[in-house]
C-alpha cells in the first residue's frame, strides 16, 4: 500500500454508504504547524524520525451510532516498525477468543492454567503471587498486559493460542501483519514455533489439557527488513551492518487503528474482522484499556510509585507523573524497544462530550545502532507523543460536533 495522505470515510456499519465528506486532507500537518515550538523539528526530520499519524475523528447520529473521518500523516503501511508491545492487545483478544471457542464445561478465562517445559528455551509456571487467588489464568495475565503491558502476560498467551493459530485466524479476519516471536526472550525462531503445554485446573483436576503446539512450517514475512548501520550482539559486540528485522513482529499502524475500531466499536466494522468474543469479555478488555494501573488491586500496581496514571498512556502524558484530568480515559495500547515509541488509542471524555481515536508512531533510534539501548526517548519521543495527544485533545474539545455523544458504554467502576 502507498503512503496516504487523505481521508477515508467509514460508516457506522461496514455495509452502509455515506456521502463524502470534503475535509482538509492536511489537517494533521496544519495541526501540527500551529504550535511550531512543540513540533517544527518533529517535522523537518519527519521521514529520518519515521513517522506516522492516524487520526479519526468520531461523530454520532441521532441514534447515537458513530461515524469515522480518519486523517492520515506519512502513514505507509510497506514501511516497515517494529510494533514492540503493541502485539498484544490482538494476542489479548485471540487468546479470549480460543478459550470461548473450546466450549469446555468449566473452562473460562478465570481458571487457573499451568505451564509446563517440554522444550529447549521454555519456562514452567505453576504459581503468580500477583493473583488473588495466587494462581496465574488467562484473565490475569490479560489484566496485566491490558494495565501496564507484562511481558511475561504476553508470552503465556502467545503459548495459549499458539503461533501458527495467531497468524491463521489474524489472516483469516483479514488483518495484515505477523505474530512470529515471543518477547524479552532471546529464542531462536524454532523455539518461538514450540508453546509450551498447557493444563487448566477446576478443584485441583486437571479438565483441559493443551500438548506442546508445534508450526511445522516457518512463517513467511511480508517483506524482508534492514535497518540502520549496525547493532549489538547479546555479547556486546558490535557488528557494522544493517539490524535484520525480517523475523520479527509486524503489525502496521491501520491495522493497529483497525483491531481497536474491532474491539470498541464492533458494529463499524465487517463481520468476519471482528473477534467472537461475549459482550462481557469485550468490556472486560475494555475496563482494563482504559484502567489506571494506581486503580488496580490485583495486581497490587497501586503500591508501586513507578506505575503513574502515564505509564502506558504515551499520547498526551508520555514521561509525567500528573494525574490525568478528571473524567478523561484513554483505551489503547502501546509500545517501546529499539526506539520505536507507538500508541493506538481512543481518547474518551464525557465531560467534555469528546472522543476520537489517535495512533502514531515515532522512531528516536537517531544514530542507527540498534540493540544498543541508546534511544532518544526522553529528548524526541515523549515529547512528540505528549504535543500531539494534547494538541488532537485540545482541537477536539473545540470542534463542533452535530450532537453530543452519549458515552456510557464507555463509563466502568474501577478499583477492582
Amino acid at each position: 500500500m502507498k503512503k496516504i495522505f487523505g481521508l477515508v470515510i467509514l460508516g457506522w456499519t461496514a455495509i452502509s454508504c455515506s456521502r463524502q465528506l470534503v475535509e482538509d486532507t492536511t489537517l494533521v500537518d496544519r495541526l501540527m504547524r500551529q504550535h511550531p515550538r512543540a513540533f517544527r523539528t518533529i517535522q523537518k526530520q519527519k521521514d529520518s524520525l519515521e513517522i506516522q499519524i492516524i487520526y479519526t475523528q468520531i461523530d454520532r447520529d441521532s441514534a447515537n451510532h458513530p461515524h469515522f473521518r480518519s486523517f492520515y500523516y506519512q502513514v505507509d503501511s510497506t514501511h516497515y516498525f517494529y510494533p514492540a508491545s503493541t502485539v498484544k492487545l490482538p494476542m489479548v483478544l485471540l487468546a479470549l477468543e480460543k478459550m470461548n471457542r473450546l466450549k469446555v464445561p468449566g473452562l473460562d478465562k478465570y481458571t487457573p492454567m499451568l505451564s509446563d517445559s517440554a522444550y529447549a528455551g521454555q519456562h514452567a509456571v505453576r504459581r503468580d503471587t500477583t493473583a488473588a487467588n495466587g494462581l496465574p489464568s488467562v484473565a490475569h495475565y490479560a489484566k496485566k498486559i491490558l494495565l501496564v503491558s507484562d511481558n511475561d502476560a504476553y508470552n503465556r498467551l502467545y503459548e495459549w493460542v499458539g503461533q501458527r493459530e495467531a497468524n491463521d485466524r489474524l489472516r483469516a479476519k483479514g488483518y495484515r501483519m505477523h505474530i512470529l516471536h515471543r518477547l524479552e526472550r532471546p529464542l531462536t525462531p524454532d523455539q518461538n514455533r514450540h508453546t509450551e503445554p498447557i493444563r487448566f485446573l477446576r478443584h485441583d483436576s486437571v479438565i483441559y489439557a493443551q500438548p506442546m503446539l508445534v508450526n511445522p512450517d516457518s512463517i513467511r514475512p511480508r517483506r524482508q527488513v534492514f535497518k540502520g548501520i549496525g547493532y549489538l550482539k547479546n555479547d556486546g559486540q558490535l557488528v557494522k551492518h544493517p539490524f535484520d528485522f525480517t523475523y520479527k513482529n509486524d503489525y502496521p499502524l491501520q491495522e493497529q487503528q483497525e483491531i481497536l475500531k474491532a474491539i470498541l466499536f464492533p458494529q463499524s466494522v465487517a463481520q468476519e474482522r471482528r473477534f467472537q468474543i461475549p459482550d462481557s469479555e469485550r468490556k472486560f478488555v475494555m475496563q482494563y484499556m482504559s484502567e489506571l494501573p494506581r486503580e488496580a488491586r490485583y495486581p497490587a500496581y497501586y503500591k508501586d510509585p513507578n506505575y503513574t496514571d502515564a505509564y502506558c498512556k504515551f499520547l498526551g502524558y508520555a514521561d509525567t507523573r500528573r494525574p490525568l484530568p478528571m473524567g478523561l480515559r484513554i483505551f489503547n495500547k502501546v509500545g517501546d524497544a529499539y526506539g520505536y515509541l507507538i500508541d493506538n488509542a481512543y481518547f474518551m471524555d464525557p465531560v467534555h462530550g469528546v472522543e476520537f481515536m489517535l495512533s502514531a508512531v515515532i522512531n528516536t533510534n537517531t544514530d542507527g545502532i540498534y540493540n544498543d539501548g541508546k534511544y532518544a526517548y526522553r529528548e524526541i519521543g515523549y515529547p512528540f507523543m505528549r504535543a500531539l495527544g494534547k494538541t488532537i485533545y485540545g482541537y477536539e474539545k473545540k470542534r463542533h460536533r452535530p450532537r453530543k455523544p452519549d458515552l456510557s458504554e464507555f463509563i466502568f467502576t474501577y478499583n477492582q
